[in-house]
């Protein structure tokens, strides 16, 4: 014999009431916001937020600016410059991280593309390239998308011009970012504050499975919006 069980309800102002109830250390916040501008690298605010709030950084914040000067560099277009700085940083990290290195030699390409160099995108493709291509089906993709940016006259008009935005710089210069983090720090909490959005989401999600539990859901991380209750 089933019995049907009703299901447990949590109102949007209960579930306020209770997250209010939770005690989070002043202490323990300064340091996750002191993670966070060390890990994304905004050494301005950081020092600011040093002398304000007493909390020492997990690092030595002038050892930020080789970081700062790789991100900006991968974000103004200047990837050769931005190769360089770290082959003199970490000599190692690129040649262990194929994957990565490809990548900034397809923005690379990309950026030749985008000045509109064709023969010499085209012979750095096939100089730099090619082989790597060649041996991998996924780069062999990815550098195929690439090169499809030759076929228009007007790149921006191509399928895949997505590789021309702002965003896809950003992109690798995060990747590459993360890579040095991993190398100078070596530490698996780096990512703290990112770790506690991607578990924050988990839990929902989680919760979401549970048919017999409605609470309100948080849509929006960054201003801590809440639904009144999960739709059902």
């Amino acid at each position: 014999m089933s019995y049907a069980t009703k299901p447990e309800s949590v109102s949007k102002d209960e579930w306020m009431s209770k997250l209010e109830d939770v005690h989070v250390h002043q202490s323990d916040m300064n340091k996750l916001i002191m993670n966070y501008l060390v890990t994304e690298g905004f050494k301005e605010a950081a020092e600011k937020f040093q002398q304000e709030s007493g909390v020492q950084p997990s690092m030595d914040l002038n050892l930020m600016d080789n970081r700062i000067r790789i991100r900006d560099a991968i974000q103004g277009g200047r990837i050769q410059e931005a190769t360089l700085l770290v082959n003199q940083l970490h000599p190692d990290l690129l040649d262990n991280d194929r994957y990565l290195y490809f990548h900034l030699q397809q923005l690379h390409l990309i950026e030749l593309i985008r000045a509109g160099n064709v023969e010499e995108a085209l012979q750095f493709a096939q100089d730099q390239l090619s082989e790597v291509g060649e041996s991998d089906p996924g780069v062999l993709n990815e550098l195929e998308r690439t090169l499809a940016l030759l076929a228009f006259e007007e790149p921006n008009n191509c399928p895949f011009s997505d590789l021309l935005n702002q965003t896809h710089r950003q992109k690798v210069a995060s990747e590459l970012d993360t890579a040095i983090l991993k190398i100078e720090r070596q530490d698996p909490a780096t990512f703290r504050l990112l770790n506690l959005w991607k578990l924050i989401l988990w839990a929902q999600d989680e919760l979401v499975k549970c048919p017999l539990v409605r609470f309100a859901r948080m849509t929006n991380l960054g201003s801590a919006t809440f639904l009144p209750e999960i739709p059902q």
